[in-house]
């Protein structure tokens, strides 16, 4: 099951890094795609997770998501 999500205040290759980390260390994903010029993440799940377990992930960082 892929996810999007649309992700504001990304600015830079350091900050993509960061976002795919935190994704990654949520059990259930396999893989995290993200890209700071087209400001999202592309999430690859291997079950059902609630879309705010991956929110409060990207918003711990202090990113905004937005979708």
């Amino acid at each position: 099951m892929k996810v999007t999500m649309k992700i504001e205040g990304m600015m830079c290759p350091h900050c993509e890094a960061a976002v795919k980390k935190a994704l990654e260390e949520i059990p259930t994903v396999e893989s995290a795609e993200v890209s700071h010029e087209k400001g999202e993440a592309v999430v690859e799940l291997s079950a059902d997770t609630p879309f705010d377990t991956l929110k409060n992930a990207v918003e711990a960082l202090d990113y905004k998501v937005i979708g």
